[in-house]
């Protein structure tokens, strides 16, 4: 799968152009939010997620910014990959848009 990588969003769209897959980090003051994430229900269970996230993480570090994550599934993957230190984590505030 190919991904498109903008300033504050990472994606996957079908042949049609329709997104398949993405995560959202907006940037304030050094600090990017990861924010949202989502991957189409037929591509579920491939790790696609996971693999939206660390390039996430990795761009934004690259980047010279920190991470905070209040999307549920991207606090959950810095949880389980302590290589990578957030300096906010909260799900509460999670927009997860399963419905495109």
């Amino acid at each position: 799968m190919d991904f498109i990588t903008e300033k504050d969003r990472i994606y996957a769209t079908d042949p049609s152009g329709k997104v398949i897959a993405e995560v959202t980090f907006p940037t304030k003051n050094g600090v990017s939010i990861i924010d949202h994430t989502f991957v189409d229900p037929s591509l579920r269970g491939e790790g696609i997620a996971g693999k939206l996230v660390k390039l996430a993480a990795d761009k934004i570090l690259a980047e010279g910014n920190k991470i905070a994550a209040t999307c549920s599934y991207a606090d959950v993957w810095f949880k389980r990959h302590p290589e990578y230190h957030l300096v906010a984590a909260g799900p509460v505030a999670c927009r997860i848009d399963r419905r495109r």
